[in-house]
């Protein structure tokens, strides 16, 4: 199968420009691409992972990738689609979080390599930090009428609510790093989410007028969660690429919960699992939804090409305690708590009885101290995943995960957390 048809059979191409000239240029020969990211946090998410899975199945099938750091740009801001104008960062900020963005980068790409495909990495900031403002409206701004920086849909959108003349003008600057990274390094195509159309094509646009190059661009599909919003991190849904932001547990938990309806899609958009698997994946699914054998397919997939095997193994770990049984005392309480975020939370004062029937009435897991006792002698209460059967029983540090928390089950699936304060 061609590359361009595997793309679009995984549903990672949303649009292109020439399909008929990109397919020949992708079949002739290697093609060197890019995709900039711009630093406006200090992690990329899983929006970008979108656009980064695209770059790696271009280099799997031989052609070289560009990474492109917004050293610049990330200074602008891009209004694309946005309601309001982005905060300003402070210049220290942008390049604190574009060397962040560089290294996650280099975790997906082959920049090791030999080939001749080996990935680059590029920072904008290189040809923007001495560029002379004079000379950029001479040599780069006269090639952009108003009519059409105007006639974009991310431009339109924003004049009714306001757009700055600083977030106007960064198509221009996207435009000239297609001009620059063409120039440099002979870049042919840009890709980028479909909300970036009329930015992306600024760059086909310049190369066209100022050097006579034929460029072509592709888009992939925004892609939502089961709820409509997008995998983006200002959304406030964001699932980051770093550990530390998102943990491996929660990114698994993230793609657990995959709705039965999406979950064959973004097999498709997020693994590089061959696509007749796919299918086979998608027949023992159907047989059996209520298993989420899919479900787990696709966090084992991404988690371990995120963080790795053993991340994956202990997010499996956690998943499995929390939600299979087994002792709680064996995890960390961030693990726990981020596991069981929506189950109730009592908060134990210093002073309080710690003995387990007083515990369970004031903490209103219990009823009564009758029906604590009745349900501790039949066995229903767990102590963090440890039954525990004697009326008697008086809480102690050895019960206190951290120092932080203990887990109370009563019967198979009725957690609560008690929390302590020192």
């Amino acid at each position: 199968m061609e590359i361009i048809d595997e793309l679009k059979a995984r549903g990672l191409i949303n649009q292109t420009t020439d399909e008929s000239e990109l397919r020949k240029a992708l079949n002739e020969g290697m093609v060197s691409y890019y995709i900039g990211f711009d630093p406006t946090a200090d992690s990329l998410h899983l929006g970008n992972l979108v656009q980064i899975i695209l770059m790696m199945h271009l280099q799997r099938a031989g052609h070289k990738p560009y990474a492109l750091v917004g050293g610049a740009t990330g200074l602008i801001g891009d209004p694309s689609f946005k309601e309001a104008e982005r905060a300003l960062q402070s210049k220290e900020t942008v390049v604190n979080w574009a060397s962040q963005i560089r290294g996650q980068l280099a975790q997906f790409l082959d920049f090791d390599t030999d080939a001749p495909n080996r990935a680059e990495m590029a920072n904008n900031y290189d040809w923007f930090e001495n560029l002379n403002f004079i000379d950029f409206l001479r040599d780069v701004g006269k090639y952009f009428t108003v009519n059409y920086m105007m006639s974009k849909d991310s431009v339109k959108t924003r004049l009714e609510t306001g757009l700055s003349y600083t977030e106007f003008a960064y198509q221009i600057m996207q435009g000239y790093d297609f001009y620059e990274l063409n120039q440099i390094h002979g870049v042919t195509l840009q890709m980028g989410g479909s909300d970036q159309w009329g930015n992306l094509t600024a760059g086909v646009e310049l190369l066209r007028r100022k050097a006579n190059v034929t460029a072509q661009i592709i888009t992939t599909p925004i892609i939502t969660d089961a709820t409509g919003k997008k995998f983006g991190k200002s959304e406030g849904n964001a699932i980051w690429l770093d550990p530390q932001k998102t943990t491996p547990f929660q990114m698994y938990q993230f793609w657990l919960n995959t709705d039965d309806a999406d979950v064959i899609k973004l097999l498709k958009i997020f693994t590089f699992l061959p696509l007749d698997e796919i299918a086979q994946i998608e027949l023992d699914f159907d047989k059996d939804r209520g298993n989420r054998s899919a479900q787990k397919i696709l966090a084992r997939e991404v988690v371990t090409m995120v963080h790795g095997e053993s991340a994956y193994a202990q997010a499996l770990h956690v998943t499995d305690v929390l939600f299979g049984g087994g002792s709680l005392a064996e995890l960390d309480a961030q693990s726990i708590l981020t596991g069981l975020k929506a189950v109730p939370h009592y908060e134990v004062s210093p002073d309080e009885d710690l003995a387990l029937v007083e515990l369970l009435v004031n903490s209103g897991i219990e009823s009564s101290k009758r029906q604590a006792r009745e349900d501790i002698q039949n066995g229903a209460i767990y102590i963090n995943g440890e039954r525990q059967q004697s009326l008697d029983y008086i809480l102690d540090s050895v019960d206190i995960i951290d120092g932080q928390l203990t887990v109370i089950r009563k019967g198979k699936k009725n957690n609560f957390i008690l929390t302590y304060t020192h």
